[in-house]
């Protein structure tokens, strides 16, 4: 067996979405590659027969296939792709045949769902403003650049660059037949469609109708009557509230968010509204966890899971982040709670029965990049139902990290992964490279991360841990960061190199390295500009100075109050927790990594740093990374993946 290398992430395959017919006897899914003559993204949809197991592929070309869902009776399909550059709306027969293009909306599809009839599709999409769905704007090649006049704080969004002044999403429903589309909502508001009752009657739609956004941050959540319009609240709080779905009774609607009692690290929470009672209760009150995926990763590619599914006994299935894993969970509504699948793995897809008595699950660990599995709930039996991962598996030694746990500042446990290098000899040292992760409320999981294998590949221990801030452990552990940037997260972090180095012997402490991203890359600015301890350093998409960042960035303005529990009043308490403050004191050689069209921290944070140390006569170097925005390193263009992936590791290979 060898070792893996940079451009397996050619060969690796990202197995998702898994879909259940409403009779429970066949599923769809989604299977993802990397093109590499192309350089692209191609996913295509899947088909099983969960009778016989029998897996067959149901589109072909290369484009991709996105949020596949079966009408009511099982005889149809709809999903999004963008085989016309645009995400539209397409419908499939369940018994073969071409996929049929529904909708030629300007700016595509953004979300749908099935009317219970079978014959219309609820849809949201942006619509240009006093235009209808109908609209189409005139391509003219020859049209001259025209300057963007902006009157609001939000103008601009990661990936997706300025943001429309003069569009709105809405919500319509198109009529499968004719292909005549009705628009539903109307007004300069942004509308979501969250859910459609079984009896087709209602809908819940999520939307926040003050006139100025720039410091609203919620989105109620409202029960509407398809024939009048009448509207009726399940929620208007603050904070974010969606993934509605209707029991099969429609007697409930279930619901996931936060609200705002510590901002961005409010636990998120699964809730039940009572559509006869008007009463909504809190199903996961009890647990000191979050609703949701949190887990951060490289290789899945379009994933997305349900935020809750229901059963016909009125039972519910939910993701809940704990202690490194994302497990399913299981409620009642009367207040039982228990998991569902084992510890030690990322279920980051899944679907149940009607019943409730299997579930199908795409589950990945450390050394499996996911396949989907049938689970029998009653006994946690399970089978694998895909392996396109198998002759990889077989051809490629990965290593399987040891979990710990250690004592951090204030006597807390703080858990996270050591990976020894590939081809690990007793007696012999090896450099480490710490990872950060970004968020920071996030967390390190069980789950596969190709650049963590890639570094152990390379000869590297790899050390990533769980710092103060990341979820999964507790809300006062996922809220301790907030304020005190680069103080006990930074203690964590050094506690963990130190614990690592005691416990084993083959790391050599002259040959440390340490990388991260964006919050991790903050982190990483941070202990080269406080310790001497690291031989090497690569910084990504980075946070140096967060009094220019509270201007520059999509979030700037909100989050650093939230996080530096500081604005632009405060600019001592802002510097104080700059990195750029400490350039001075970086004796570590640098790398710095960024993209051009990164809108989250944007690359002005790392022309600051490098210009600033490189005036100082600092060892370091920058590489900039055109077309690319803050999610590079998950969702880039491939080739810029794997020549980043190549930076990092030949900087460590120089210095270490």
């Amino acid at each position: 067996m060898r070792n893996l290398q940079v451009d397996d992430l050619f060969k690796l395959q990202s197995v998702t979405n898994p879909t259940l017919s409403p009779d429970g006897k066949e599923a769809i899914f989604i299977k993802t590659h990397i093109d590499e003559e192309d350089n692209k993204y191609i996913a295509n949809l899947y088909h099983i027969d969960l009778t016989t197991n029998e897996t067959t592929q149901w589109t072909h070309g290369k484009h991709r296939v996105s949020s596949p869902k079966w009408s009511a009776d099982g005889k149809q399909i709809a999903f999004l792709s963008n085989r016309e550059e645009k995400n539209q709306l397409y419908i499939l027969s369940a018994r073969g045949g071409e996929a049929k293009k529904i909708t030629t909306l300007d700016k595509g599809v953004s979300s749908f769902h099935w009317s219970p009839c079978g014959k219309k599709i609820w849809f949201d999409a942006s619509v240009k403003e006093g235009k209808s769905f109908s609209y189409k704007e005139e391509k003219d090649d020859k049209k001259k650049p025209e300057p963007v006049r902006v009157t609001k704080m939000k103008y601009k969004m990661d990936g997706v660059g300025l943001l429309p002044q003069d569009s709105f999403k809405q919500i319509g429903v198109v009529d499968l037949e004719t292909e005549d589309i009705t628009q539903f909502t109307e007004g300069n508001f942004h509308y979501s469609l969250q859910a459609v009752s079984h009896d087709g009657s209602k809908l819940v739609i999520g939307v926040n109708r003050k006139e100025n956004l720039d410091h609203e941050f919620r989105q109620p959540l409202y029960l509407v009557d398809v024939e009048t319009k009448e509207e009726t609240v399940i929620v208007d709080e603050e904070g974010y509230y969606g993934g509605a779905r209707f029991s099969f009774d429609d007697n409930y609607i279930a619901f996931v968010g936060s609200d705002r009692s510590f901002q961005n690290a409010t636990h998120g929470n699964l809730y039940v509204y009572d559509t006869r009672r008007g009463n909504t209760i809190n199903i996961t009150e009890s647990i000191d966890a979050p609703v949701g995926d949190y887990s951060v990763a490289d290789h899945q590619q379009g994933g997305g899971a349900p935020s809750v599914v229901w059963t016909k006994n009125n039972d519910l299935y939910f993701q809940l982040s704990t202690m490194g894993d994302i497990r399913l969970y299981f409620a009642t509504l009367e207040g039982e709670l228990y998991p569902a699948t084992a510890e030690n793995e990322h279920v980051y897809g899944y679907d149940v029965n009607a019943e409730g008595d299997f579930a199908l699950v795409a589950i990945s660990d450390p050394v499996n990049p996911g396949e989907i599995y049938q689970l029998a709930i009653s006994t946690g039996e399970r089978e694998a139902l895909t392996s396109f991962n198998k002759d990889y598996l077989e051809e490629v030694k990965l290593v399987a990290p040891e979990a710990i746990v250690f004592k951090g500042p204030k006597d807390w446990d703080v858990h996270g992964w050591l990976m020894k290098p590939a081809g690990f000899k007793e007696g012999e040292n090896y450099p480490l490279v710490v990872n950060i992760h970004g968020g920071p409320h996030a967390m390190y999981g069980n789950t596969f991360f190709h650049e963590m294998q890639l570094f152990a590949a390379s000869g590297y221990g790899v050390l990533y841990i769980n710092p103060r801030g990341s979820h999964g452990y507790s809300q006062e552990f996922v809220d301790a960061v907030r304020g005190d940037y680069g103080g006990g997260d930074y203690e964590d972090i050094m506690a963990a190199v130190d614990y690592a180095l005691a416990e084993n012997q083959w790391i050599d402490a002259d040959r440390l390295g340490v990388t991260g991203g964006s919050y991790g890359g903050f982190m990483t600015n941070w202990i080269v500009g406080h310790t001497d301890r690291f031989k090497a350093a690569v910084t990504q998409r980075s946070i140096c100075n967060w009094i220019s960042f509270f201007g520059v960035s999509d979030i700037g303005y909100y989050f650093s109050e939230w996080q530096i529990a500081a604005d632009m009043k405060d600019v001592e308490t802002l510097w104080k927790h700059s990195p750029l403050k400490y350039a001075e004191n970086v004796e570590t050689p640098l790398l710095i990594l960024h993209s051009e069209k990164d809108f989250r921290c944007p690359i002005e944070q790392a022309e600051q740093l490098y210009i600033t140390l490189k005036s100082m006569g600092k060892e370091t170097e920058f590489v900039r990374f055109p077309d690319a925005d803050h999610n590079l390193s998950r969702t880039g263009t491939p080739n810029l993946r794997i020549e980043r992936l190549n930076e990092m590791t030949n900087w460590f290979a120089k210095y270490l």
